[in-house]
């Protein structure tokens, strides 16, 4: 079981180079995949990474990992080479082989990003993301990919936005995720009494539950309120306050720390 922690900048920033192109014998791909959506009533677009030595008579956990408010799902790509950090870290042997959905988590019709991102029904759209994550996508890439179909070897991540989505729906469907963690989650996440109302099963069910945020963020109060709420409530949990703002460089660390941990504890 995860312990309580707080966990200092100093133990856990990324070295130099972790997210910088190296000459590896062997990388990840990534593709780009269109599902359909009975959600939104249209194909809807994600990407998707295969690690390393990807074999498709073998299993993989699946990671899910979200983008924030301005985004779509290439932010990640676009701005924190997550295909390069990981194939740095399995060069290393720190990484358990598995499987990465970015999707779009923005669901609605016209998800593209640009223009009011903050219009009411496109951060709506964000809420609705929920029911396309649970009903489409995750069905479509059991049912296309060879992945381990039980919450176990199943996480939900992500950033800002995307670090609400994955607090909001991660608790709230323990039964669906074992992994959960929000990086500088934005208001969109709930208020704490509402995300785990019943904090005994989080303690009993979750692997890992995690919740980071750069100390210059002004949107800091959030983590903070999670953070005691779980303190309170001794929900094991893994609180990361670190050195930055609301920006890439923060979230890049935390995807190569969360990296290195998911699908190992208890192993």
């Amino acid at each position: 079981m995860m312990s309580i922690s707080l966990l200092s900048h100093a133990q856990q920033a990324a070295p130099k180079g972790f997210d910088v192109e190296r000459e590896l014998v062997s990388t990840g791909k990534i593709d780009s995949i269109i599902y359909p959506s009975k959600t939104v009533g249209v194909p809807r677009k994600a990407l998707i990474y295969t690690p390393p030595g990807y074999n498709s008579e073998k299993k993989y956990p699946v990671l899910y990992l979200l983008h924030g408010i301005g985004g779509d799902e290439r932010e990640w790509i676009r701005h924190g080479n997550p295909q390069i950090i990981f194939d740095n870290l399995y060069a290393e042997g720190k990484m358990e082989p598995m499987v990465v959905v970015m999707p779009n988590g923005r669901a609605m019709k016209n998800d593209r990003a640009g223009g009011n991102v903050m219009a009411p029904d496109r951060v709506a759209a964000f809420s609705t993301f929920e029911r396309d994550l649970l009903d489409d996508l995750i069905p479509f890439v059991e049912k296309q990919f060879p992945v381990v179909q039980d919450r176990e070897h199943r996480a939900i991540f992500g950033l800002s936005m995307g670090g609400g989505q994955a607090l909001n729906f991660g608790l709230g469907h323990i039964d669906t995720f074992a992994w959960v963690g929000g990086f500088s989650s934005a208001p969109n996440t709930k208020m704490p009494q509402e995300l785990l109302p019943a904090p005994e099963e989080a303690k009993n069910r979750l692997k890992l539950l995690w919740v980071s945020c750069g100390d210059q963020d002004g949107l800091l109060s959030i983590s903070k309120r999670t953070h005691e709420y779980l303190l309170d409530h001794e929900v094991p949990h893994i609180y990361y306050l670190e050195s930055g703002g609301h920006d890439f460089n923060v979230w890049k660390n935390d995807l190569y720390n969360i990296s290195q941990l998911l699908f190992k504890v208890g192993k």
